[in-house]
């Protein structure tokens, strides 16, 4: 046969979706032996923890609907039952199976079988396509769905689904593709069954940690490494695949026994928190994040005869409203003194009044030509350091380009997220969760300087799409 004789198509709705800290909520299998549907099973599960509310936006599954369900270890002979002697088969089946399986083992009882993944069996059978989750199906098969995100509404479709291609292609063909759907994947060593498979496919962050389980009082552990991505299960897939394991990477891949992720609202969202918990998690596996807290301007001194003719000015954590005649934004001495040079090179500004090179006299870049000589006498400090403020005069912070505060908002389609971040003279106020909730930020928030945000942000506004996302605020509310 072009399948394997006995199927059995199963769903599941849980509390969320980690494999091993989540509890199902719903079950529904259909038995299909020779073609036929032999048994039909539904039941809502009590899962013994709470349904969270965007869970029960999804589903339509709440707390009040499973109180009185049966737990799963009142259900599991029936499940057992129906799953016996039966090729497993879901949508991103390893997930569905995870799920079953952790549920067998926590009440002592083991659970195996072969898995068919009806997402593998639809890029098998039509690679032309890019989407092959279950609303793509829907729409380019013509299934219908009487009830989406409910068990047994989800498993109708993946049994019409089942139907349509063994009506549509030859058997041979379709036992190639239900082979490759099968393939069992290489699993991480540290992984429980179906984490890759729960992590979404949308943009976010995700954190690998070296444990299985998150401490107890609630509080994040710090993890070994954060990263971010526009596809976090493809991301974090690209982190186990054989071919690229080496060095620090092997490493890494050889440490992590858990996956979280936070779904984010869109770049900007993502830029926010991915420096927010690099800066407080400090995670090992990540580039060390320089401090922000010694950021600097320069102020020159007029007149000075020697150097330095200038000083430096700390400017984090200051309102950008009270600066008056800085130069350049410097997160250390390394970033100003090299621009300094470049600057020394471009306006054959001397190398020695600038502080960077010792001595008395000519400075060297006098004798190659490439300074004007007021180390020499050759042009009075007045010229040289004319010349040096009309070099300063377009380094660093660029004049605000709005009269007050602006919002900036992000939704994601996919996930539903939606923030709405407050940004005012380059400093960032804070994100909220609606306009309201961010016009209250930029009538209250200080403006607090910061060198990784005014960076962050001044990449974001290159992007002439990304202007259309924001809105400035009443002068009344900044």
């Amino acid at each position: 046969m072009s399948l394997p004789r006995r199927l059995a198509v199963i769903d599941v709705e849980s509390t969320g979706a980690h494999p091993v800290r989540d509890r199902i909520t719903e079950i529904a299998i259909l038995r299909i032996e020779a073609g036929e549907v032999v048994a039909r099973w539904e039941s809502l599960v009590a899962p013994g923890q709470p349904i969270p509310p965007l869970i029960e936006q999804v589903t339509g599954i709440s707390d009040a609907m499973v109180a009185d369900a049966p737990s799963f270890e009142a259900v599991a002979g029936t499940v057992a039952a129906l799953l016996e002697d039966c090729v497993f088969v879901a949508h991103s089946a390893r997930f569905d199976f995870a799920f079953i399986k952790n549920a067998f083992a926590r009440i002592g009882r083991t659970f195996d079988a072969p898995v068919l993944c009806t997402v593998k069996l639809s890029r098998a059978l039509f690679p032309e396509h890019h989407r092959h989750g279950l609303d793509a199906l829907i729409e380019r098969h013509q299934l219908v769905c009487e009830a989406r995100h409910r068990a047994m509404g989800d498993v109708e479709v993946l049994w019409q689904f089942v139907r349509q291609v063994e009506a549509a292609f030859p058997p041979e063909v379709l036992a190639r593709a239900a082979e490759r759907a099968m393939k069992a994947p290489v699993l991480p060593p540290g992984l429980p069954e179906g984490m890759l498979e729960a992590v979404p496919d949308v943009s976010g962050l995700y954190l690998f940690h070296a444990t299985e389980e998150p401490p107890a009082n609630g509080r994040r552990d710090p993890p070994l490494f954060v990263g971010r991505a526009q596809s976090l299960r493809a991301r974090v897939r690209e982190h186990f695949a054989p071919n690229v394991r080496k060095g620090r990477d092997a490493e890494l891949a050889a440490r992590v026994k858990r996956v979280e992720w936070i779904e984010t609202a869109g770049e900007l969202d993502t830029s926010l928190q991915e420096l927010a918990l690099l800066r407080t998690l400090r995670p090992p596996y990540n580039r060390a994040q320089e401090p922000a807290e010694g950021a600097f301007a320069l102020r020159l001194l007029a007149n000075r005869r020697r150097a330095p003719i200038y000083d430096s000015v700390p400017i984090a954590g200051t309102d950008p409203a009270g600066w008056e005649d800085l130069y350049g934004v410097f997160r250390n001495h390394r970033e100003a003194d090299n621009l300094l040079r470049e600057l020394a090179m471009l306006y054959r500004l001397c190398p020695r009044r600038l502080g960077l090179e010792g001595g008395n006299g000519p400075c060297t870049a006098h004798a190659a030509r490439r300074c004007a000589g007021v180390c020499a006498g050759r042009e009075s400090i007045a010229e040289h350091d004319a010349r040096l403020a009309g070099a300063l005069a377009g380094v660093g912070i660029k004049p605000w380009p709005w009269a007050g505060a602006v919002r900036v908002a992000e939704h994601h389609p996919a996930s539903g997220r939606s923030r709405h971040h407050v940004f005012d003279r380059w400093c960032f106020l804070g994100s909220a969760a609606d306009e309201a909730a961010a016009a209250a930020l930029a009538a209250t928030a200080p403006r607090v300087f910061d060198v990784d945000i005014w960076r962050l942000l001044g990449r974001w506004l290159t992007v002439p799409a990304h202007l259309q996302q924001l809105s400035p605020l009443p002068a009344g509310e900044a």
